[in-house]
């Protein structure tokens, strides 16, 4: 089979990937990034000759197999739509569509289209998630009822070097994000390691300013604490991106014999717990342990980003290229545009006082008539598009004159 032909869309993180892709012998064919000096950048990292466009019509016009989507968090759908339009496959980087509509959108395209789409999320595949969806395939644990996923990112308010590689525009999506939206990485390894998929959504904020001399930021929130109620009737408790107590990507999982979860601050180790009375042959009570990858590709993966999960979420999406399945729960486009219903309802949860919203299932056209005209959004678009709803808990909420006048001269430095 001749190499599988990418376009790279989003000079940024998009080039992290593509090197994954390169790894597993791919070709990367074009690259496109409207910010001239992040295109230069891309270009010298992935260190070869390819096709540079500052325009995705261009772009899409290249021959080419598949397209990687790593440009603004909140902007992935109408590119999408146009790849599937055009049969070409999509990886899709973080969120799967910034609004209810955009996630009609999507699958309605998409049920038109023969393109493989896999949602680009590399936190399941870490090494400690892995091992806990082998343990709960094995069924040890009795009847999976509850798990909890955080994802613990603070940033010190003081790091201009973050801000300016980040959040280098004052409407940068960075700057409006709600702390519910960014949900992928502390949701998809609960789904991953259980096979649930929520049903119903309620949030509340915690909410705590950053002090009154560091760079402005439009969200006042720490924290979104959501809660899901499943379709297995299990309960996940879970964060989007979070900024409370130190840095710690945190799991756990509970049936009705007993937990496995992965410790705070202490790497990859893993604790594996049961009840006195169920344990199973060749176990302890207390089972505190490093788990092995079993990987073929194992020099691979531990070159690799995000704790290895970079290069086997772009192997799997590869792998269903070649295959012509498309990827398994939460790796699909249902699974994705659930993800994405979690996160935009929480936030309306949370903007309307803990209100519980039911998740729709968008393979329902019934369901997706519903929410075709919803458009609530708190991002700035780069068509120049404005927010309609607050990003933050508290709408009266803003930084600071003196913050944003810090903000725009690191800025402008």
């Amino acid at each position: 089979m001749d190499k599988i032909r990418i376009g790279i869309f989003g000079a940024g993180r998009g080039i992290d990937i593509a090197e994954n892709l390169m790894l597993l012998d791919c070709k990367i064919v074009a690259l496109c990034d409207f910010n001239e000096k992040r295109l230069n950048k891309g270009l010298e990292r992935l260190g070869a000759d390819i096709a540079a466009f500052d325009n995705f019509d261009d772009f899409i016009e290249c021959d080419m197999d598949a397209v990687v989507l790593a440009n603004y968090f909140h902007e992935h759908t109408p590119y999408a739509v146009k790849c599937f339009e055009k049969g070409i496959h999509v990886f899709s980087e973080c969120i799967s569509n910034g609004t209810m509509a955009e996630g009609v959108e999507l699958i309605r395209a998409y049920e038109k289209s023969n393109s493989i789409y896999m949602l680009a999320e590399n936190y399941p595949q870490m090494i400690f998630n892995r091992e806990m969806k082998r343990v709960c395939d094995g069924g040890t644990l009795g009847k999976i009822i509850y798990a909890e996923g955080e994802y613990n990112h603070p940033v010190s308010a003081d790091d201009i070097g973050f801000f300016k590689s980040s959040v280098y525009f004052f409407e940068h999506w960075r700057n409006f994000l709600p702390r519910s939206y960014y949900v992928t990485h502390s949701l998809a390894p609960l789904m991953w390691s259980t096979g649930a998929t929520p049903k119903r959504v309620s949030a509340l904020p915690v909410y705590v300013p950053l002090y009154e001399n560091a760079t402005a930021r439009q969200v006042g929130d720490r924290a979104a604490i959501i809660t899901t109620l499943n379709d297995d009737e299990s309960v996940f408790r879970i964060t989007g991106c979070s900024a409370f107590g130190a840095h710690h990507n945190a799991y756990r999982i509970c049936g009705t014999e007993g937990q496995i979860e992965n410790l705070r601050g202490m790497g990859s180790k893993i604790m594996l717990r049961y009840n006195e009375w169920s344990i199973p042959e060749g176990k302890e009570e207390v089972n505190l342990y490093e788990p092995s990858w079993n990987d073929k590709d194992e020099d691979f993966i531990n070159q690799s980003g995000h704790g290895g999960g970079d290069y086997i979420v772009a192997r799997m999406f590869l792998d269903c290229i070649k295959s012509g399945n498309q990827p398994e729960h939460p790796y699909d486009i249902y699974s994705a545009v659930t993800m994405a219903s979690v996160a935009i309802l929480a936030h309306r949860s949370i903007l309307n006082n803990g209100v519980p919203y039911d998740i729709p299932d968008f393979r329902c056209e019934e369901k997706r008539k519903e929410f075709e005209n919803d458009r609530q959004t708190p991002f700035h678009g780069t068509d120049g598009s404005k927010p309609n709803i607050p990003c933050c808990s508290n709408p009266d909420y803003k930084p600071t004159d003196e913050q944003v006048k810090r903000y725009l001269e690191e800025m402008n430095k």
